[in-house]
């Protein structure tokens, strides 16, 4: 991409707000030369009035700087305004084309980076290339014209001083940035200590019960106090070098305009201006400081916006998704229920080059089948059924439904022909219907109730003060074992044809095990069912049972033939049942 995303959206804002950019070329000019223009009425007003004591114009010359000075604070003002307009509406652009992007990206990319890293893409790294438009780049420009136009005025009252200034710029800027850096350093620091603190005070609440059970109160205690205290000295550095830079710039500043001032007395005359150029330049020295303390600050927000954009621009180039074919659609692919023939055409997958996870699978499953994964855990189940869902692309070979390859059909008719069931509900803002629709407006209240009533809660949610209506704005409204059968009733809701279930009973109590399996095997009958279980025990009733080893297909055929054949099955239904007994 090398920047077009970040040029592209800030070229489409200056298009779509031309008067707005012309009137901030305007004001970034306004401030510039307006904040020159007070020396120089202080110089008039030294040296035609005060020196020669002429007081008739004198009222309308300090009208006149005070109206000047009023003149740089409207500019400042507006050019402030209109940074802040411009540059949220560049970090739109930035933001909606990313989501655009986020669209189309491969799903690899979401299973080698956390949901944090993504979001931290989206608000921190966007929000760093926002500060370099608003606070960076122009920023720099207006202080590098000040600075510039202050040299130039200053030598136009002498060119020894104007040395003198040249001489000056970079030991304040130097001395500047020392302390930024210092207190950056100091200020990252003490955000990770902050961090660290509330991170403890959370684990410390979430797991209060195993503290107090092991005694380990004062444990938690001394670490708490270590990095309070190590908080503390972060702090202390930050207050520290912050209340020293202040008073050295004020004597540097004090310093300086001494020299000025015993340079010119007429003792010396070494720089030979008037009182008035004196007066003059003392003031734009004075004016000196700030845009050079403001130079360091932008060029630590462009320095962040760099690698902001960086990041940027690595998420932009990420890899994606080939294009759907947007006329398949869900009928089409699978006309007849009891004809749904879902093949495996030796499939090898890898998330990273030269490391297979799944290697060479090559399965044929008959219309209605029931078919459960059995291998340990990183074998490469659950990606299976990410390729089966066509979420991501075999690296060799394809997955097909009735000849037609999974990975092509488009994402809004996957509902319609995969149910997808795993140990995680996912609760999202509104109803309960809305927990079963995910408030697809093509799902009717009939089939809502429908699926609800399957699963056995319609007694349940009916109890509820709105039924089906009613808010969810906690997790704590259902129990585990509802927020299963709530994960089943979302998957069925729409009656697909193929049923992907993701060791749905992990985390789940006998009893309840027992009542998701009898709700299952309720759906057996007209589905074909893919299932992942963590207890060979407990799988619904399968016709075919596939052993994952290595990524490779180590065995497969019905639990009966494998009882007899295989020794790892044996052994592990064997050892389950002497666990359980």
């Amino acid at each position: 991409m090398k920047n077009s995303l970040i040029k592209r959206s800030i070229a489409k804002v200056i298009r779509n707000n031309i008067g707005l950019s012309i009137l901030l070329v305007f004001v970034i000019c306004g401030v510039v030369v307006t904040s020159l223009i007070p020396p120089q009425i202080l110089k008039y007003i030294v040296d035609n009035n005060l020196v020669p004591k002429r007081y008739d114009k004198l009222l309308t010359l300090a009208a006149s700087y005070i109206g000047v000075i009023l003149f740089v604070g409207i500019f400042d003002f507006v050019k402030e305004a209109i940074l802040a307009i411009l540059g949220q509406k560049i970090t739109k652009e930035i933001r909606i084309e990313m989501m655009e992007k986020l669209e189309r990206i491969n799903a690899v990319f979401f299973s080698a980076n956390s949901s944090g890293t993504v979001v931290s893409r989206f608000t921190n790294d966007v929000d760093a290339i926002n500060s370099l438009f608003t606070s960076g780049i122009i920023g720099m420009m207006v202080d590098c014209f000040k600075l510039i136009g202050i040299v130039i005025s200053i030598w136009t009252f002498s060119s020894k001083l104007g040395i003198v200034t040249i001489l000056l710029m970079p030991a304040i800027y130097g001395l500047t940035r020392l302390f930024q850096k210092r207190m950056l350093k100091s200020q990252i620091e003490n955000r990770i200590l902050i961090g660290k603190v509330n991170n403890h005070i959370s684990e410390s609440l979430k797991n209060i019960q195993m503290i107090k059970s092991y005694s380990k109160e004062s444990y938690m205690e001394e670490n708490y106090k270590r990095y309070l205290l190590d908080n503390y000295k972060t702090i202390e550095k930050v207050n520290f070098y912050d209340s020293i830079y202040s008073p050295l710039i004020q004597l540097t500043r004090a310093v300086v305009i001494a020299f000025i001032v015993v340079l010119s007395s007429k003792q010396l005359n070494f720089l030979g201006i008037s009182l008035g150029m004196v007066a003059a330049s003392i003031e734009l020295i004075s004016n000196l400081f700030t845009p050079i303390e403001n130079l360091g600050m932008e060029l630590q927000d462009i320095q962040q916006a760099v690698s902001g954009i960086r990041r940027v621009n690595d998420f932009y180039s990420e890899s994606e998704d080939d294009p759907k074919q947007h006329k398949l659609k869900a009928q089409n692919i699978i006309p007849n229920r009891e004809a749904v023939k879902l093949s495996f055409n030796y499939i090898t997958f890898q998330y990273e080059e030269g490391i297979n996870v799944l290697q060479n699978i090559d399965l044929s499953l008959k219309p209605n089948e029931k078919v459960t994964f059995v291998g340990r855990t990183g074998v490469g189940k659950t990606t299976l059924f990410k390729l089966i869902m066509g979420l991501l692309k075999p690296t060799k070979g394809n997955i097909t439904i009735n000849g037609v390859d999974v990975y092509d059909i488009p994402n809004s008719e996957k509902r319609k022909v995969f149910g997808y069931v795993d140990q995680n509900f996912h609760i999202i803002k509104g109803t309960v219907a809305d927990q079963i629709s995910l408030q697809d407006e093509s799902i009717t209240r009939k089939q809502i109730e429908k699926a609800i009533d399957f699963v056995g809660l319609t007694e349940y949610v009916e109890a509820m003060k709105k039924g089906l209506d009613t808010e969810v704005v906690s997790d704590n409204l259902f129990s585990q074992g509802q927020k299963q059968l709530l994960a089943i009733a979302r998957a069925i809701v729409t009656n697909p044809p193929i049923l992907l279930l993701d060791e749905i009973t992990a985390n789940l109590d006998s009893i309840t095990e027992e009542k998701i399996v009898s709700v299952l095997e309720k759906t057996s009958e007209s589905h074909t069912i893919l299932s992942i279980s963590h207890r060979l025990s407990s799988m619904i009733a399968s016709d075919t049972v596939v052993i994952l080893e290595h990524g490779r297909v180590k065995n497969s055929g019905s639990p009966e033939v494998l009882l007899e054949s295989d020794d790892w099955y044996r052994s592990h239904i064997a050892l389950e049942k002497l666990t359980w007994s």
